[in-house]
């Protein structure tokens, strides 16, 4: 099963990955990390693997692994 491992801390909030996600496992949080930001957070389960959220994350912040 595949798992999304996002580095909070980098993350910026920018969307792009929600909006990529083709199965809508990820979603932003209500806490904020150290820069401030609201981050993205994986929901825990539904993730096929496709890579879309680590391609197209320009802070370079998520993993995928299967």
């Amino acid at each position: 099963m595949p798992k999304i491992i996002i580095e909070k801390d980098r993350c910026k909030g920018c969307f792009l990955c929600i909006s990529f996600c083709p199965k809508k496992v990820i979603q932003l949080c209500r806490d904020l990390n150290k820069k401030g930001f609201h981050f993205a957070e994986y929901k825990g389960v539904g993730c096929i693997g496709c890579l879309s959220c680590a391609i197209i994350c320009p802070d370079v912040c998520i993993e995928v692994y299967k």
